[in-house]
């Protein structure tokens, strides 16, 4: 139908593409809402091989090599759903809001009544009166709560079953697809995932879907060689055997006024040629 509603999104690893712009084009928004498919085209080469800059990438950005399209939906509402690893909970925690659609950093800062959170077990797992209080609270229609409830129980065994330490989404919505006679339903409409690294051996297919283009150069090589490296934005390196001596490093460099350029933590089992490497 070449008159639907279609999404148009730049794939890059951040939040906050729709407010963000093109480094070489200066083209405003990662995100565009189409209705002929020839727009999608002519949208897609100014995205394709630029660099799009958003609040999460600094400004440097991040290269585009690759487009989403999508059907478009009309959404009633938005919510925010998350579940992720909470040392406060020692375990699994289900975080979500009624706000949906705007950085929950906000939302907390603003509103932070609207943000609900419930602990999970993780030895018995999450409960069916754990899901319905979520999607009461996320104010979803009377007839969508069974819907809600089973597509955030099926997160909850993605996150369990995949290692993940994060598993975020935001807009959780209530919609259906532009244009077609159907009764609204529950859509995950965008989805940020991260997974433990240390988990790598047991999901060896997800862990080379990794795009190490999207990611600081330094950053990959130092995964490469086996050490722990931040950069930072001080004229100092710091390169230390544990944690625990870079921090103190870093505390004593600013101290005495200087600024740290790095956090290189070598690890206490380093060897000759880990070490040369990370110099």
């Amino acid at each position: 139908n070449p008159k639907c509603e279609l999404i148009l999104k730049a794939q890059v690893h951040a939040g906050g593409r729709g407010k963000g712009h093109f480094k070489e084009t200066g083209m405003k928004g990662g995100v565009k809402v189409l209705t002929e498919v020839d727009e999608v085209e002519d949208f897609t080469g100014q995205m394709l091989g630029n660099t799009l800059v958003t609040k999460q990438t600094g400004e440097a950005g991040q290269p585009v090599s690759m487009v989403l399209v999508n059907e478009g939906l009309e959404i009633e509402s938005e919510k925010y759903f998350a579940i992720l690893m909470d040392r406060a909970y020692n375990g699994p925690c289900m975080v979500a809001s009624s706000e949906g659609g705007m950085d929950i950093e906000e939302v907390a800062e603003t509103n932070p009544d609207a943000i609900v959170t419930e602990a999970i077990d993780i030895f018995a797992g999450v409960q069916p009166e754990q899901t319905e209080r979520l999607a009461r609270a996320m104010g979803f229609r009377e007839e969508n709560i069974p819907e809600a409830q089973a597509q955030m129980s099926k997160m909850y065994d993605m996150f369990i079953g995949e290692d993940a330490t994060q598993v975020e989404i935001n807009p959780f919505a209530e919609g259906k697809y532009a244009g077609r006679d159907e009764a609204s339903t529950v859509f995950c409409v965008d989805a940020k995932l991260g997974f433990d690294q240390n988990s790598e051996y047991r999901h060896k297919e997800l862990f080379a879907m990794r795009d190490t283009s999207m990611e600081d150069a330094r950053d990959v090589e130092a995964d490469e060689i086996g050490v722990e490296y931040i950069g930072l934005d001080g004229n100092i390196g710091c390169m230390v055997n544990g944690a625990g001596l870079a921090m103190g490093t870093m505390d004593i460099i600013k101290l005495k006024g200087g600024d740290p350029a790095n956090f290189c933590d070598l690890g206490g089992g380093v060897n000759e040629q880990q070490v040369s490497a990370a110099f």
